[in-house]
């Protein structure tokens, strides 16, 4: 389980991360698809409701982010009690944040979008479709507890097993619910969070069922005592919690901004919707090479080699560029082809053609910044990642009320606060990684 710097290494861990957050991605372009041809009011509300649902999934992606840490650490000490400690505690605390973000989407949805939508219809159906969709969280947040402890042990290929039953149970769901096929009701937009919250109890079954398959609960000792260990949680808390409060803060300043681009209009909505979409799908390389580098750096501190840590980030980095550079030379050579997928109105392909071109060069930037401010997460010193964090946003903020609530820019000059964003973040990270002041951090 400990791990070593090599090229293959790399792969190994970061291509079966990969092919499981690319069903997942594919299920969306293909949801993203079905609403597209039902018009543009269905697209467009997905768009907001969607990221309304990642802003609660941040809850659970901080949560198993701060795991993936501990369970990285404890393999790299071949601390196998260890990890047995921190998964059952791990559970007990995503049952809990799960119920409590349903309690807050049920009480505080409504009156948040009435306050920040302007058109009444979206609104309404906004609210209509997050009160069902909102009951997939705890799904998928004992999921991506499973998917934690398999990143963090090295055993990343069972990810794409479970992604892929719940994918293909998603994709034939979505079909038959939204458009009424295979004898089932037309239920449009809802029928996609019905659909999506089958897919994640499906998910949920396969990730643990494999677990139980292959004895992990007796190797690992996940479920030796099943008492809730409050210093177990505190310890899981202290490296979580400020990673959950930068991801809330983080993927709530993109509700904002999407809230702003709903008061240019459903128009500039439904497009953003598919730059979500299509840069989701692509950034997949991304995000497994930055959740690779998450795991290898605090593996490596683990195994006593603080000295490696520089050099990782900077191999993995330079794998996520070029990844990054492919990527976006093919969306430049075929975004009208790409764009079909979505809707067959060519004046909406147009009208998304400059935020393309905006949001493929945002793509080079965030690939090299992703992977060092992973590369922070990795030393366990959180608190450092919610504070770029922070500031990131706070700038991004501003850019976004000046550019596009108050001057009504353009749709690509509003995507432009990409640029802002990762920009910022990625300076302060690799001033901190450079700076050396995470070695020594000591995981309890």
């Amino acid at each position: 389980m400990q791990v070593s710097l090599t090229n293959k290494q790399v792969i190994a861990i970061a291509a079966p991360i990969s092919l499981s957050l690319v069903l997942p991605q594919i299920n969306h372009m293909t949801n993203a698809a079905f609403l597209g041809h039902l018009g543009e009011f269905p697209f467009a509300v997905n768009g907001i409701a969607g990221i309304y649902y990642l802003v609660m999934h941040m809850i659970a992606y901080g949560l198993n982010n701060g795991l993936q840490v501990l369970f990285a650490r404890r393999a790299g000490e071949l601390n196998y009690a260890g990890m047995g400690r921190y998964f059952f505690n791990g559970f007990l605390l995503a049952l809990f944040f799960s119920f409590f973000a349903i309690a807050i989407t049920y009480t505080l949805a409504p009156l948040f979008f009435g306050g920040s939508l302007h058109d009444p219809q979206i609104r309404e159906a906004a609210v209509s479709f997050i009160r069902i969709r909102i009951w997939g969280l705890p799904f998928l947040m004992l999921m991506g507890l499973c998917n934690a402890f398999y990143i963090g042990t090295g055993n990343t290929k069972l990810l794409a097993i479970t992604s892929l039953f719940q994918e293909i149970t998603n994709i034939v769901l979505d079909y038959g619910l939204i458009f009424g096929k295979m004898g089932l009701p037309a239920m449009g937009l809802n029928g996609a969070a019905v659909a999506s919250i089958i897919a994640e109890g499906v998910g949920f079954l396969a990730a643990y069922s494999i677990l139980f398959a292959l004895k992990f609960q007796f190797k690992y000792q996940l479920f030796a005592r099943l008492k809730p260990d409050f210093a177990a949680m505190r310890n899981i808390l202290t490296i979580a919690a400020p990673l959950i409060i930068q991801f809330l803060f983080g993927i709530g300043s993109w509700l904002v901004f999407f809230i702003f681009i709903e008061h240019l209009g459903q128009r500039p909505l439904a497009v953003s919707n598919m730059m979500r979409s299509v840069f989701g799908l692509f950034g997949i390389f991304t995000w497994a090479l930055a959740a690779t580098c998450n795991t290898m750096v605090s593996n490596l501190i683990g195994q006593q080699r603080e000295g490696d840590v520089l050099k990782i980030v900077r191999k993995i980095a330079v794998f996520a560029f070029l990844c990054a550079a492919v990527v976006s030379l093919l969306i430049n050579l075929l975004p009208y082809q790409l764009l079909r997928v979505y809707t067959a109105d060519a004046s909406l392909i147009t009208a998304a053609i400059p935020s393309i071109r905006v949001c493929t060069a945002v793509t080079l930037l965030s690939s090299v910044t992703a992977i060092i401010f992973n590369g922070v997460t990795g030393t366990g010193n959180t608190r450092v990642n919610l504070m770029i964090e922070v500031t990131a946003v706070s700038i991004y903020l501003v850019y976004c009320v000046v550019v596009v609530e108050r001057w009504r820019s353009p749709l690509h000059w509003a995507w432009g606060a990409e640029f802002v964003y990762w920009i910022v973040m990625g300076g302060l990270a690799f001033w901190y990684l450079r700076s050396g002041r995470w070695k020594g951090k000591v995981l309890n």
